[in-house]
């Protein structure tokens, strides 16, 4: 999967945050209800205008940042 084909970031949409193509839907807003443990088929109920191949892209995009940079966590 290629999450570029997916993901889009404009100035002019939702102030340039990184959102699925198409949509003014944000990647974070998907990842968001993922972490709350909502399923992919729950999410696309919520906002019909996803694909569950939209939603594989937004994970994709978010290991992509993961790998770029180090968070350091409490010890």
């Amino acid at each position: 999967m290629n999450w570029q084909d997916y993901i889009t970031v404009d100035p002019a949409i939702c102030q340039g945050r990184a959102c699925i193509k198409g949509t003014r839907i944000m990647v974070s807003v998907v990842l968001d209800n993922l972490a709350a443990g909502l399923s992919i088929t729950e999410i696309i109920n919520s906002y019909p205008s996803l694909t569950s191949e939209a939603i594989q892209a937004a994970m994709a995009y978010a290991a992509e940042l993961a790998r770029e940079r180090v968070v350091a966590l409490p010890a």
